[in-house]
């Protein structure tokens, strides 16, 4: 590969800040783990988030993995970009993407042995998810007989950005509908959002170094996964802090006032607040 960074300074930077963001992601899994497991319930956690956030990270790992570890799809970046592009891909990024698909499974595990109330995934997300998952079995047969690895990636880059955005949409809907973000960890949007800025960032300094904005629509998967997850992590900051902030007893509890019955029973007691 004859591309490589001009300036040592900015290469430690890059690390630097790619491995702050792979923590703070990564990390951002814990709280609603954490949360799930002290309340020993996941109502107020919406099931098509995390089944979309599978398909998303799953898709994810798919580009990451390929695009870092194959010389051959590497060639054809090259070859498509130029010679003197890096690729746009990090070690941090493939262990996000690991670590991500294993919480993420983790968490729906969460989902069959805690409490749920009448809470279950709706026909649209499985319907969405098995749109996806046919299609991306379609474009790898149609990818096989010429080795049109680097499109076929580039597909499951567009399923990542695609989820990203559809799968933050039911958990927004449900906290309004609820008028209430209990059950929600605001932790996960804190430490999610940390890591959208910095992965920003990180691909600001390679530009920045390679006087280039390549990898920005080099990976364009990336680009729009850090802005997308800013917005709707604003979105979350909003209406967990002001639109419906915690109510608390006086031993500093959350008192829960549900407005859609079917989420929580009426005997159901107070809940602690968000991690």
């Amino acid at each position: 590969m004859s591309s490589s960074w001009n300036s040592v300074g900015l290469e430690v930077l890059y690390q630097v800040i790619g491995w702050i963001a792979f923590v703070a992601w990564s990390f951002s899994f814990y709280p609603q783990v954490v949360l799930n497991y002290r309340r020993k319930s996941v109502v107020g956690l919406n099931f098509d988030f995390l089944v979309l956030n599978f398909t998303k990270h799953s898709s994810y790992l798919i580009y990451n993995a390929a695009l870092f570890f194959s010389p051959f799809i590497q060639q054809q970046y090259h070859d498509k970009f130029g010679d003197k592009e890096m690729i746009p891909v990090a070690a941090n990024d493939v262990a996000f993407s690991l670590h991500a698909v294993a919480l993420t499974s983790f968490t729906l595990y969460q989902v069959f042995i805690y409490e749920r109330g009448n809470q279950k995934v709706s026909k649209v997300c499985i319907s969405i998810s098995a749109v996806v998952w046919s299609a991306a079995i379609v474009c790898l047969i149609v990818a096989w007989p010429k080795s049109n690895w680097l499109w076929l990636i580039d597909v499951f880059n567009s399923i990542q950005v695609a989820m990203t955005t559809v799968k933050y949409i039911p958990q927004a809907v449900m906290n309004f509908r609820r008028k209430s973000t209990v059950g929600w960890s605001i932790g996960n949007i804190l430490l999610d959002l940390t890591g959208g800025v910095l992965n920003f960032g990180q691909m600001g300094v390679q530009s920045i170094d390679q006087h280039t904005l390549v990898n920005f629509y080099g990976n364009i998967g990336k680009t729009l996964l850090s802005l997308e997850t800013v917005f709707f992590d604003v979105l979350f900051i909003i209406q967990h802090y002001v639109l419906y902030p915690v109510k608390r007893d006086e031993n500093g509890k959350a008192i829960i006032s549900e407005r859609v019955a079917p989420l929580i029973r009426p005997s159901d007691k107070p809940e602690e607040d968000s991690v």
